[in-house]
């Protein structure tokens, strides 16, 4: 595509409107089923540090499942944005740590320890067949998983009204390595999206 920012901010724009139409009841029992995946698919996560999104504009919410994996072992972090072109930082959080607003009036964590973060619980504006991530646009997930060796394990995670047919990703763009959405845990292939069940995922991501 020979313009695919633009594309991507008219996309951006649809998707963020449709998604804060849904109503409460709706978010709520799409958060319900998601959680419930990324508590049970994933049992890997509860000896891992753990980076997180605080839900921001209608996104799904994972404080639930992350207090869940915090009571269950993992380290659970924030991202912090030290500069426009570098990757994030991750900081230690939990229920009661110091907190303030950070880029874009999301919360961060008030100088807490920096930790190198295992997985990424990665929110999505959009996804499409393949996997790749459409995000606000400022490429900051792309870095980061670039940039922590090993990469960690990349989940986005979004609701199937967010789903498109391609994202027209770039070199610099990087697939996730699962989706979970209301409807179930996608893996993430080079063909595309396999829908695999919950006991299929845990096997896969085993606590070890």
């Amino acid at each position: 595509m020979h313009n695919w920012r633009e594309w991507r901010k008219h996309r951006r724009t649809e998707l963020m409107t449709r998604r804060e139409l849904v109503s409460e009841s709706e978010q709520r029992c799409w958060n319900t089923a998601i959680t419930y995946s990324l508590e049970r698919g994933f049992p890997s996560l509860q000896n891992s540090v753990v980076g997180f999104c605080w839900p921001h504009r209608g996104e799904y919410d994972p404080r639930p499942a992350m207090n869940y994996l915090r009571e269950h072992g993992a380290t659970l972090a924030l991202p912090e944005i030290v500069n426009k072109h570098e990757a994030l930082r991750f900081r230690k959080w939990w229920p009661e740590a110091p907190m303030k607003i950070g880029t874009y009036d999301i919360p961060v964590p008030d100088n807490t320890d920096p930790v190198t973060v295992g997985a990424v619980i990665t929110p999505m504006i959009g996804f499409d067949q393949l996997g790749f991530r459409l995000g606000y646009g400022g490429g900051y997930f792309d870095r980061t998983l670039v940039a922590i060796v090993p990469r960690p394990l990349a989940i986005g995670v979004a609701f199937e009204i967010l789903r498109l047919s391609s994202v027209h990703p770039q070199p610099h763009d990087i697939p996730m390595d699962f989706i979970v959405t209301e409807a179930g845990i996608y893996r993430v292939t080079s063909i595309g999206l396999d829908l695999i069940s919950v006991e299929e995922c845990a096997a896969e991501n085993a606590l070890k």
